[in-house]
């Protein structure tokens, strides 16, 4: 059965993640201590001791990600023998990418630490506070709609789609006159609109400063050879060269993190039949059960969720 791994972006974190791991696994240990020394500071007590809203600060809550999902993929080659070259594609949520990067080789775990903390950094200043919005659009909303949407919405301001996740969840991201005038022509068009507590526009051309400040960081950093594709939000398809990813990796701060079209390109196309989500919480494994309905869908995030998938093998 082939298999994906895939790693969760922000919003999947929640306080005390990963402690489990920390408990059970020396290799786990081993993660968020390496974690700490890049960042020069104790990010593994925000994680395990400290305030939701001290863990969800996007400086905060990108690197902790990062170090959970590698948590659980030290873990599993260290105490179970499961290699990340038993799938056959990685991919990841926005932030998520990184966490794939590093499962695959491709970044140090230090470096992946340290270019999230500036990514999340670089995003949080790129709007000034309340300039920017975002908003999740669900029910019966698909990717054509959202673009309608947001298209009428680009009329007052800034105004695109963010996040293609599934049919049912589609996000808007921009100025927040033009979130305010989409989602006024959301009720019209009697689609269901949320605006989302989030503390920047995110995937929009307001993040071209955060963009920049990726690309200077990227430059300077060395992507090795991954033996297992990534398949990119940017693109939807599968990346295995360094330079084509420092390229999508900074076009993502500003492009459309196309996780729909991604699923569905594993699971039709890569013959993908068992996607594993790898780390904090559960978000992906439902939008897979969306998008590739025939497809099965697990989480790993306590140590009794690695000793049955590896038993599962």
């Amino acid at each position: 059965m082939s298999i994906a791994f895939i790693f969760p972006g922000q919003g999947s974190q929640s306080p005390g993640m990963g402690k489990g791991l920390f408990e059970a696994f020396g290799a786990s240990r081993e993660v968020f201590q390496e974690v700490d020394e890049a960042l020069g500071e104790r990010l593994s007590r925000v994680i395990f001791e400290g305030s939701a809203d001290e863990l969800t600060l996007t400086a905060n809550a990108q690197p902790a990600l990062m170090a959970v999902s590698l948590a659980v993929m030290r873990a599993l080659e260290r105490e179970f023998g499961v290699t990340v070259g038993t799938a056959a594609f990685v991919a990841g949520h926005s932030l998520g990418e990184y966490s794939a990067l590093a499962s695959v080789g491709a970044l140090s775990l230090p470096d992946s630490a340290k270019l999230l903390r500036r990514r999340g950094n670089a995003m949080q200043t790129a709007v000034p506070i309340g300039g920017g919005a975002m908003a999740a659009l669900i029910g019966k909303v698909d990717v054509a709609l959202a673009e309608e949407i947001a298209s009428k919405g680009a009329e007052a301001g800034i105004c695109v789609v963010a996040n293609d996740n599934n049919i049912g969840n589609v996000v808007i991201s921009g100025s927040r006159a033009g979130i305010d005038a989409a989602l006024a022509y959301a009720k019209e068009r009697g689609a269901r609109a949320i605006p989302l507590n989030v503390s920047a526009p995110f995937h929009s051309l307001l993040m071209q400063p955060a963009a920049e400040a990726m690309a200077e960081a990227l430059s300077s950093t060395e992507i090795a050879p991954f033996a297992v594709p990534l398949v990119a939000n940017v693109t939807a398809r599968p990346v295995q060269e360094p330079s084509t990813m420092r390229r999508l990796l900074v076009e993502q701060v500003t492009g459309r993190v196309r996780w729909r079209e991604s699923v569905e390109w594993m699971a039709a196309d890569g013959g993908v039949r068992r996607f594993v989500e790898v780390g904090a919480g559960k978000q992906l494994s439902g939008m897979v059960k969306r998008n590739a309905p025939d497809a099965e869908a697990l989480a790993l995030n306590e140590p009794s969720d690695l000793e049955a998938f590896a038993n599962s093998l």
